[in-house]
């Protein structure tokens, strides 16, 4: 019996560990995927023009020339299988835009990586030299999220980064990073809405999708939305110009129901990952080396020592829940 543990442990992952593990953990990141798709708020406002009327609104400047802007955009940036969205550079503000249809308490964790990753760049680009005594000069990041979800959530909302440290440790963070998220449904943000008329046609259109959706199918729903936009000048030019690509970009990122069924396969992974993990700590508890824990549950020793060091500070009463969320944000069984 023991010689096929041995085996099976050699062999490679169990079933539950591959779920709660590779499979987990792989969703959980983004990932560089070169089918990606785009993501509607992308596609209008890659457009120079429109993402200065957008920046104009938003900062009550009144930049008229288009070349002002200096894309920063990592295309290899990817997100559930969508590209993300804008950055650039103009008059030394590095701004970070994000489009999503789903409130996201992580935001500020995921602009720290991107603007960390920005900066990077741009200090390697422009041969900035850090380790001198003189001190550099940076742009001014500004990260701002455009909400556009069924859920009801306020017009403006603060979501920083520090909410997501242990807050059991008595120290002050060295890190903050707030992403500013703007409410873009109709009837939010009206002033935001007036300044920029590209931003208040987009919102528009979506709420006409969602309208139409109430008596069609999603198809359905966006090719009328798309003829009654045309019809009333909202979008015109660009449903005109870019029809094909906006049907099969929709579809791709309004599938609810995809969407839906997508949460319900990450929930499930999740909780097998709570399961294994709460029966590691229960053989802990008691004593066992990961050794032992291993051969008792027959799953793959070195998963199990992952689990083992990141529950260890957790000792001796194991807080199951922070051990899975420390596992999930350190990509630690992937």
């Amino acid at each position: 019996m023991k010689k096929c543990k041995a085996k099976r442990n050699n062999a490679g992952k169990s079933m539950a560990t591959r779920k709660a593990g590779h499979s987990l953990q792989s969703r959980r990141q983004p990932t560089v995927n070169r089918n990606h798709k785009d993501r509607l708020f992308r596609l209008i406002f890659s457009e120079k023009k429109n993402l200065l009327q957008l920046y104009n609104a938003i900062r009550g400047s009144n930049y008229d020339n288009p070349d002002d802007l200096t894309i920063t955009t990592n295309e290899d940036v990817i997100y559930l299988g969508m590209k993300n969205d804008v950055s650039f550079l103009i008059d030394d503000v590095l701004n970070l835009y994000e489009h999503q249809a789903s409130f996201n308490p992580n935001m500020g964790l995921r602009g720290f990586l991107y603007l960390a990753d920005s900066f990077r760049k741009y200090i390697e680009s422009n041969r900035i030299y850090i380790y001198g005594s003189k001190a550099v000069k940076l742009p001014v990041p500004q990260y701002v999220v455009f909400y556009n979800g069924t859920k009801e959530e306020p017009d403006k909302l603060e979501i920083r980064l520090s909410d997501l440290f242990d807050k059991t440790a008595e120290i002050q963070p060295c890190i903050e990073v707030t992403a500013i998220m703007l409410n873009i449904n109709r009837g939010h943000n009206r002033a935001l809405m007036d300044k920029c008329s590209i931003l208040w046609e987009y919102a528009e259109f979506i709420g006409r999708i969602r309208e139409n959706q109430v008596n069609l199918s999603l198809e359905n729903a966006v090719n009328e939305a798309i003829e009654s936009s045309i019809r009333d000048g909202i979008l015109a030019g660009f449903l005109k110009a870019h029809r094909a690509e906006v049907i099969e970009v929709v579809l791709t990122e309004y599938d609810e129901k995809g969407y839906i069924e997508y949460e319900k396969q990450l929930s499930r992974e999740e909780g097998e990952l709570s399961k294994l993990v709460q029966l590691v700590c229960k053989k802990l508890s008691k004593g066992k080396s990961p050794v032992q824990i291993a051969e008792d549950l027959e799953e793959n020793l070195k998963t199990v020592t992952r689990i083992c060091d990141v529950a260890c500070p957790f000792a001796p009463n194991y807080d199951c829940d922070q051990i899975v969320s420390k596992i999930m944000e350190q990509n630690i069984l992937n």
